[in-house]
This record gives structure tokens, sequence and C-alpha cells, in this order.
């Protein structure tokens, strides 16, 4: 099992946006993709209260490269999220790193 920690970084004041998008639009579409979250957070005390970090639960990377493409492409959520952007962009930046879990760690 690898994991997936994505970070996105709004756009000043669009942290609502972002979290209502993902609750009410993306979850749904990830779950006819099979794509399986292991859990998302905001910052309560840190660098900056307008970013969401989540994680997410790959067998391996090429599970990712199916998963990621399929969901990336479907024509629900692209227009979806084009809805979702039309008074504005939400995401000023997002970064990705595939996690790897070590001996001892007490999540495999």
């Amino acid at each position: 099992m690898i994991h997936e920690l994505r970070i996105y970084h709004c756009v000043p004041g669009r942290l609502p946006a972002l979290l209502n998008r993902f609750e009410t639009i993306t979850l749904k579409i990830w779950e006819k993709h099979g794509i399986r979250q292991a859990g998302f957070w905001t910052v309560l005390i840190g660098e900056s209260n307008q970013d969401l970090y989540y994680l997410l639960e790959w067998d391996s990377l090429a599970e990712r490269e199916q998963k990621w493409t399929a969901f990336s492409s479907d024509p629900e959520w692209l227009a979806a999220r084009a809805g979702t952007e039309k008074d504005g962009a939400i995401v000023a930046s997002l970064s990705s790193q595939i996690l790897q879990p070590t001996s001892f760690s007490s999540v495999k």
C-alpha cells in the first residue's frame, strides 16, 4: 500500500468552495472510479489556513495512474469542476507526494 499526500493551496477566501466541492461532488465521482481516501485535513494552527491536505490510498503506482487518469478525464468531473469555478479559480497551486511507509510505521 502506498499513500499520496496532496496539498491544495487555495486562492484566498476560496477554501470553503473547495471543501464544498469535495463534499458534494468530488467524493462521489472518486467512488465511481474506485479512488480511496484515507483522510482530509485543514490547518488549525500553522502557516496557512487556506490549505487542504488529504491522503489517497493506492495498491500500486499502476493503480494510481489508471484510476487518476480515468477520473481526470471524466466528463462529469470536468463539467462539475468548471461549474464550481465559474466565479474564478479555487486552487492557486497544489503539490503531490507519493509516500512509502517505513518498516516501523503503524500505517502500512
